[in-house]
Formats: C-alpha cells, structure tokens, sequence
C-alpha cells in the first residue's frame, strides 16, 4: 500500500526511515515529494507502525495524519 504524510517540518532522514521500516517489512520504500512536501512511503505496514517508525527517527507524526492511497495496482507484475 501507499501512504503519503504532509510534512510540517524541515528535513527528514529518509535512509533511517527506510532503515526503521524495514525492521519490520523489508520491502517498504520512502521517498519525499519535496514540491508538495509530502513523504510517500510503499510498505505492507499500517498507519501506527509508520507512524512509530516516524517517531523512532525523532519525527513524531499522529497516525490519522498519515492518508492511505486507494491501490493502484495494475496486476501487471503478478506481484
């Protein structure tokens, strides 16, 4: 699933996100929309284990906060 997370402060270390969401699903990846300000993350997680992954990198972040995407998988990779 995709979830997207406005971003209300400056930086965020995406590498030790990435690090903290792999703890607990090794497929996840995060990326920042910097135009939108936005973080997108690609993870099997919900919005409390994000939302705790955030919070392990000093970013604290309320998990209603954090919008999952409708899917918008295609079938196309049989994953």
């Amino acid at each position: 699933m995709q979830f997207n997370i406005p971003l209300d402060t400056g930086r965020i270390d995406i590498a030790a996100l990435e690090r903290q969401l792999q703890a607990l699903d090794p497929a996840a990846l995060a990326d920042l929309d910097a135009l939108n300000r936005r973080l997108r993350i690609s993870t099997s997680l919900d919005e409390h284990d994000i939302a705790a992954s955030l919070s392990g990198i000093g970013h604290p972040v309320d998990a209603s906060r954090i919008e999952r995407e409708p899917s918008t998988c295609c079938g196309g990779c049989g994953g």
